[in-house]
């Protein structure tokens, strides 16, 4: 049996281009997993293993390794951290016991570190805070502390501060120890010596380490006493206080250093080992029932319990599909027959396979604690449980954002078009933030994602994954309706042709909803004047004219209908009756509760430098933007918006001319808001033109 103590789950999350691919790289190098260091802007990290990864310099699909440090085993999953990408970062959180947040010494706590933060928080992952990047101009590690406790409202409890800065910056000063790491010029991670703290430093060193000592003991009356009647920790009962405080989210161990110099990382890597929690410290699973109501019962993590797994991740490469799977109980060996709770279908596991970023080793069995890829999986898609076919249990599902945008595509030649559903089917198993369509009416090709960079890279990965060359329409915003006034009516559905005919009448009445309700139906009707057998065919037929409203034909939000009475014929009514009734209903009325068109309005962050702070806010403006704040920052100035998804095409571009290419922004949907008229009429009159050219 393999000892589950000695195992850490870990992901590595942070705002693009703070250095999480960078970090992992050290990592994988000081735990000798790898010998050669590889540059992501060289487009040559190990866990950068995408061709569209290695051109762009950012990570794309989270990557999964494994290594040895201190005679423990970590599972280290690298996470992208661009926001269009942000589904592979929550789906790894999901699967992960522990994290290490980076965070860049210069910019700080960034849009994307919120959203991934705010991501950890759900899943209550406890995580390291690294501040990396301290040899960068403007780097300041205290500003970037403060930040966390402002921005975040997190507790960060700092274990390290930094020699020198920016160009000078040496080294770190381990708090613990009291004692200071520094490195040579030659970036070698080994070549460091352990010294007394420079004395500039020795008067701060002594402020933070009694700050840390006195959080720690907050965990431990005990302790606390006889530290406030003199008597000075032990480090192992320091370790032991700020392992508990860090496991019960209470605070979050703080470092510092810089990834890309080699300098600070065996640090961090220690205390990934110290504070972050095994697989058994963790809170079990909770197992739901078909419907996700929770059944009381949990996974615990045990190699002799039942199976439970997560399958968190599909990916296809050159041997197949592989299914990245996190064993929560139980022990899985090559061969067995598992049982997938979602199809209802029983897998057999052809081959289990450890992952290292692209390359692979083959094991017999794996158990609970394990992040593995299995081989041979048929129907088994991302947020499946697999279990023991004779004990069968669900775990909590993963739930997945709506896409936001879309973009027609169409094959260049004829034998594109056949490869083109293979190759689409393949990327929606791998991606369940990216979606699929037919457009019955033309006939095209729809993609939706989370963002334009997003369908951007599906596009190059069915030209040079697939080799499949498409034709690529301008990107469509996902539009939806809703009513604005309250109606009530009523329709009467017959319909003679000899023998039984058809007969349903419903009274009935419309209103808008609460905003975020979706549909909801209620039946009033007593007396028996609709008997109760037909409700649910009523409410099933206003629930699917739903899709389709009668301005543009997008989805129609938070309308509530209650049937109110009604009547039927002892032989002609029938469920199909009475759904037809409701459907015809449906176009009668909808136009008369005076529907409007709503778009998706996005959260959006940028940064400018303070000399173009006008122009940006001015553009924002000129884009229907609604300025929510301005945080002026030491390099900068952050300003955030709520803003028309329509009107933010190309504004990378926009941004980059405005700032002279220093500015950056992220964005995330945020709400579905009602359209200014002459934007509405314009894209009712769009829909109208499509439909008549096809």
């Amino acid at each position: 049996m393999k000892d589950l103590t000695r195992y850490r789950n870990i992901g590595i999350f942070a705002h693009v281009d703070a250095g999480k691919t960078t970090t992992t790289e050290r990592i994988l190098k000081l735990t000798g997993k790898i010998h050669k260091i590889g540059e992501v802007h060289d487009g040559a990290a190990t866990t950068d293993f995408m061709e569209q990864e290695q051109e762009r310099g950012i990570t794309i699909q989270s990557a999964a390794t494994s290594c040895t440090w201190a005679d423990h085993r970590l599972n280290i999953i690298d996470t992208p951290g661009h926001v269009d990408f942000t589904i592979e970062v929550y789906r790894s959180l999901k699967v992960l016991d522990g994290g290490v947040g980076v965070f860049c010494g210069s910019g700080g706590v960034e849009p994307q570190s919120e959203t991934n933060w705010r991501y950890a928080n759900e899943s209550e992952v406890a995580r390291l805070i690294f501040v990396n990047k301290l040899d960068r101009l403007g780097a300041d590690f205290y500003r970037v502390v403060e930040q966390v406790e402002k921005v975040l409202g997190a507790n960060p409890l700092v274990m390290t501060l930094p020699i020198g800065e920016e160009d000078d910056f040496s080294g770190v000063v381990d708090l613990m120890n009291m004692e200071a790491w520094v490195w040579d010029d030659s970036n070698n991670p080994e070549a460091y010596n352990v010294t007394e703290i420079p004395a500039d430093l020795q008067e701060k060193a002594a402020e933070y380490r009694e700050k840390m000592v006195e959080t720690a003991l907050e965990q431990d009356d005990d302790l606390m006493e006889a530290y406030l009647e003199g008597t000075e920790p032990s480090v192992e009962d320091l370790k032991r206080c700020i392992r508990k405080g860090t496991i019960a989210l209470d605070f979050f161990p703080t470092f510092c250093g810089s990834a890309f110099k080699n300098k600070g990382i065996q640090i961090v890597l220690n205390a990934v080992v110290d504070y972050l929690p095994n697989p058994t410290e963790v809170d079990p699973q909770p197992e739901v029932d078909m419907e996700g109501n929770e059944t009381g019962a949990v996974a615990t993590v045990d190699p002799a319990a039942p199976l439970r797994a997560l399958a968190f991740k599909i990916m296809d490469d050159r041997y197949g599909a592989l299914t990245f799977t996190r064993i929560y109980s139980g022990t899985l060996n090559k061969g067995d027959t598992v049982l997938n709770t979602y199809t209802g279908k029983t897998e057999r596991i052809g081959r289990i396979v450890e992952m290292h970023a692209d390359s692979r080793e083959e094991l017999d069995m794996a158990q609970a604690g394990d992040i593995v890829a299995l081989l041979g999986m048929k129907n088994t898609q991302t947020g499946h449980t697999l279990c023991d076919q004779n004990n069968p249990a669900t775990l909590e599902p993963m739930v997945f954002p709506d896409p936001v945008i879309s973009v027609a595509i169409a094959p260049r030649d004829k034998a594109g078009a056949e490869k083109m559903g293979i190759a689409l089917s393949k990327m929606i198993q791998e991606d369940p933030s990216f979606y699929v369509e037919t457009d019955e009416e033309s006939g095209e090709t729809i993609m939706k994602g989370m963002g334009e960079l997003h369908l951007d890279i599906k596009v190059d990965i069915l030209k040079r994954t697939h080799g499949i060359e498409v034709d690529v329409g301008k990107p469509q915003v996902a539009y939806r309706e809703t009513i604005t006034q309250l109606v009530e009516d009523t329709y009467t559905h017959k319909k003679q042709t000899g023998g039984s005919g058809q007969f349903a009448k419903i009274d009935y009445m419309i209103e808008p909803g609460e905003v975020g309700s979706g549909y909801e139906f209620e039946s009033k009707v007593t007396g028996g004047n609709v008997p109760r057998e037909f409700w649910p065919a009523v409410e099933k037929a206003f629930g699917v004219s739903m899709e389709e409203g009668t301005l543009a034909g997008f989805p129609l939000l938070d309308v509530k209908v209650t049937l109110t009475d009604g009547g039927f014929h002892a032989v002609d009514s029938s469920a199909i009756a009475y759904e037809l009734a409701a459907k015809a209903a449906y176009r009668q009325s909808i136009p008369k509760a005076k529907p409007q068109l709503l778009e998706p309005v996005m959260k959006v962050d940028v940064f400018t430098p303070d000399d173009h702070v006008g122009d940006v806010i001015g553009d924002l403006n000129r884009r229907r933007g609604m300025i929510k704040s301005q945080e002026p920052g030491l390099t900068g100035v952050r300003v955030k918006a709520d803003v028309a998804l329509a009107e933010m095409f190309g504004y990378i571009g926009d941004l980059r001319t405005m700032t002279s290419g220093r500015g950056q922004f992220s964005m995330e949907f945020s709400h579905y808001a009602p359209c200014p008229t002459n934007v509405a009429d314009q894209v009712i009159q769009e829909v109208r033109e499509r439909k008549a050219a096809s």
